[in-house]
C-alpha cells in the first residue's frame, strides 16, 4: 500500500485509502487503535502534559490569551466550584451564551465532573428557551446579557420570577421544578444568580482528593453533551453525545 502524502504539516483528510495517517501531522498511527478511549477530561490532561506552555485559547478582540496550563487551571477552578455548589454527576448544565471565553472552560469543567453540558441556541427567544429548559429538566443554567434584540436576563427573570425571591442555590421554580441554580457569565450581578468569580472562589471547598475521585467515576460512555436539533420538522429534540462520540469525531 502506498503512503498518503499530505501537502503540509497540518494537511487535510486523505481522500482515499489507507486512512491510517494522522490528519494533523502526517505521522502513521499503525500501532495505535483506530478509536480514542478517553474522556474529554483525560484528553485535556494529556494535552496539557504534552504542550502546556503553548497557546490554548486566544481571543484577539479582547486581548485574552491562555496557555494550556492556564486553561487547565481555569477548568479546575470552575469544576471544583460547581462541585462545591452541589452539582452532581449526570446533572445538566444549560449554557445560553455566544462564543465567550468561558464557553470552552465550562465544556471541559462539566466533562471533568461527569455533568452534561447543554448548549442552547443563541437565537432562541422566550418560547424556545422555555421549551428547552422544560424538556431537558436542566438543573443548572449559565447565561450572558443577551444577543441582538433578545435580553437573556430579562427573559429568564420573566420565566423564573422566583429568582428574585429564593436564596441562591435553593431555587424553587414552579415552571422548572428541576432547576436548582442560575449563573451569570459577566461582571454584573443579578439577584438570584451566581457570578463565575463566585463559582471559582468556592473551588477551595472541594478537596483535590474529592475532585480526583469524582473524575475517576466518569466513563467514556457517559453522556457529556446534549444538543438540541433545529426543530425545522417538529419540536427540537435533545441529541445525547458521549465522551467517546465527541473525542472520536475530533480525532
Amino acid at each position: 500500500m502506498s503512503k498518503v502524502q499530505l501537502n503540509s504539516p497540518f494537511g487535510s483528510a486523505p481522500s482515499k485509502a489507507p486512512f491510517s495517517e494522522s490528519v494533523s501531522t502526517g505521522v502513521p498511527w499503525h500501532n495505535l487503535p483506530v478509536t480514542r478511549e478517553y474522556t474529554l477530561g483525560q484528553l485535556l490532561d494529556q494535552t496539557v502534559a504534552r504542550c502546556g506552555e503553548n497557546d490554548a485559547v486566544v481571543y484577539a478582540d479582547r486581548d485574552y490569551r491562555l496557555t494550556w496550563y492556564e486553561f487547565s487551571e481555569e477548568v479546575d477552578y470552575v469544576a471544583k466550584g460547581l462541585m462545591a455548589l452541589g452539582v452532581k454527576r449526570g446533572e445538566k448544565v444549560a449554557l445560553w451564551a455566544t462564543n465567550v471565553p468561558h464557553w470552552v472552560v465550562l465544556m471541559f469543567a462539566t466533562a471533568k465532573i461527569g455533568a452534561i453540558l447543554l448548549p442552547l441556541n443563541i437565537n432562541y427567544k422566550r418560547q424556545e428557551i422555555d421549551f428547552a429548559l422544560s424538556q431537558s429538566d436542566a438543573e443548572n443554567l449559565f447565561l450572558i446579557n443577551g444577543y441582538r434584540d433578545c435580553d437573556y436576563v430579562e427573559v429568564i427573570n420573566e420565566l423564573i420570577p422566583e429568582l428574585k425571591e429564593c436564596p441562591r442555590g435553593d431555587l424553587k421554580s414552579k415552571r422548572y421544578p428541576h432547576l436548582k441554580r442560575v449563573f451569570f457569565l459577566g461582571g454584573a450581578k443579578y439577584r438570584g444568580m451566581f457570578s463565575l468569580n463566585e463559582v471559582k472562589s468556592l473551588a477551595c471547598e472541594t478537596s483535590q482528593v474529592d475532585y480526583l475521585a469524582r473524575q475517576a467515576t466518569v466513563d467514556v460512555n457517559d453522556v457529556v453533551n446534549m444538543q438540541y436539533t433545529s426543530g425545522t420538522t417538529g419540536f427540537p429534540k435533545g441529541v445525547q453525545l458521549t465522551h467517546r462520540n465527541i473525542a472520536n469525531d475530533g480525532f
